[in-house]
């Protein structure tokens, strides 16, 4: 072949093949984060054109995430409105989306997940029929009531969307028990590509990581920390009320202290605050950025949250996850041993978090697993895939987990908890 300058001087016209033009949307924090390294590796692709459209339910914590990752967002929606219906969401999205995908006419569009968001934008595609890729796709509870919106959102995704990147080799299964039409490829977890993006950045930088460290004064030394956080709609009102019974009992114990970034949806904020706020080791703070999250989970002692994220992240940092839920779309750490169902009865809850701070073996056992959802190559797969690239399926064990010491004692200097490799 001819460079363009030789091409130009000899009359041969040089044709530039057209890139393709993706357009990935999302709204939440969660798939923000998962979304992340797939938008940097698309951006890296020269035959790509990527395209961001963030919807906005999580504005603050949104921009928090796409500047951690050097990330900015084409077109930035504004759909929130106060006291906001599921279906007055919804269609807010419809009529934000869809003018959108007209001004853009993309090749394809990226959803990650099962948000409301993530559904619309699907939907609004495929009415115009442009191919959906759907990002963790497969996951399933069997119960299109828990989780709530989440479980029914996620397989309306799957039906619409002709690529079909599922996590694990579960999630591939389900979805060929569906007998969808879209093409299966099971790429692991985006979100392990991001958490060790993230946690190479902290394991690099002393000075970042005692940045971070100073976020969190009021850790004490010589107490294991329990980290908590809670979220999700199907806990609204008694669910967590009973989450905050625990946790009241749970802070009687001297050797704990309790850290819980509390959501700021109303419902979450508002019984956690009333019920928790005069409590001395239980300490309710602001949401946390992702790098701040991370670090704290690198010194956490157990995680306990109703988060389908912290789920996946936990195990690559060696860290026991109790889960506030009666089911979980995410069985595969449940089979590894590192996750433990214990639903929102108070009695649960307490009983899953002493035998973990109480019984030693258990929680060595519990923290060494490998992790089943990811060897850090997710977004590389994704976008093999759409360049046409040959690409083998992620397969469990094929690469060792590098965990550090899986805790160290807030007395010790606070040096790196996880060293990951690509």
């Amino acid at each position: 072949m001819c460079g363009a300058e030789n091409c130009a001087r000899k009359g041969v016209i040089a044709i530039q093949i057209p890139r393709i033009k993706i357009l990935s949307i999302f709204g939440t924090r969660p798939e923000a984060i998962k979304m992340a390294p797939l938008v940097k590796a698309l951006a890296a692709e020269p035959g790509i054109e990527s395209l961001i459209c963030v919807t906005g339910q999580h504005q603050s914590m949104l921009k928090q995430v796409l500047d951690l990752f050097d990330l900015k967002a084409d077109f930035t929606l504004d759909v929130m409105t106060p006291h906001q219906t599921l279906n007055s969401l919804t269609a807010a999205l419809y009529s934000a989306i869809d003018p959108v995908l007209e001004q853009t006419r993309p090749d394809r569009v990226l959803v990650h997940g099962d948000t409301t968001s993530a559904m619309v934008a699907s939907m609004a595609a495929f009415h115009r029929r442009i191919p959906v890729g759907h990002v963790e796709a497969g996951l399933r509870t069997g119960d299109i009531y828990s989780p709530w919106p989440e479980e029914m959102n996620r397989r309306c995704i799957d039906l619409s969307a002709d690529l079909l990147f599922a996590p694990t080799g579960q999630s591939r299964d389900n979805l060929l028990g569906e007998r969808l039409q879209g093409h299966c490829l099971v790429t692991g977890n985006t979100v392990i590509d991001a958490l060790q993006l993230t946690a190479q950045r902290i394991n690099k930088d002393a000075q970042l990581r005692g940045e971070l460290d100073q976020q969190f004064p009021f850790l004490q030394t010589g107490r294991k920390l329990l980290l908590v956080t809670g979220h999700r709609r199907e806990n609204f009102g008694e669910g967590f009320l009973d989450i905050c019974k625990a946790l009241r009992h749970l802070a009687q114990r001297t050797d704990i202290q309790i850290v819980y970034p509390v959501h700021l949806n109303p419902n979450v904020l508002g019984p956690v605050t009333e019920q928790l706020g005069d409590l001395l080791n239980v300490h309710l703070i602001k949401p946390l950025d992702y790098l701040a999250f991370v670090r704290l989970m690198q010194h956490a002692h157990v995680i306990l949250t109703d988060s389908g994220g912290v789920q996946e992240e936990a195990p690559s940092l060696g860290k026991p996850v109790l889960v506030m839920r009666d089911v979980t779309e995410r069985p595969e750490a449940v089979a590894a041993g590192t996750v433990r169902l214990v639903g929102t009865s108070p009695a649960s809850i307490i009983a899953g978090v002493n035998a973990l701070f109480d019984d030693v073996a258990l929680w060595r056992r519990t923290s060494q697993a490998v992790n089943p959802y990811g060897d850090g190559k997710a977004s590389q797969r994704i976008v093999d895939t759409l360049m046409g690239r040959p690409v083998d399926d992620f397969v469990v064990g094929q690469v060792q987990p590098t965990h550090a010491p899986l805790h160290t004692p807030l007395s010790e200097p606070r040096e790196l908890l996880a060293d990951f490799t690509s």
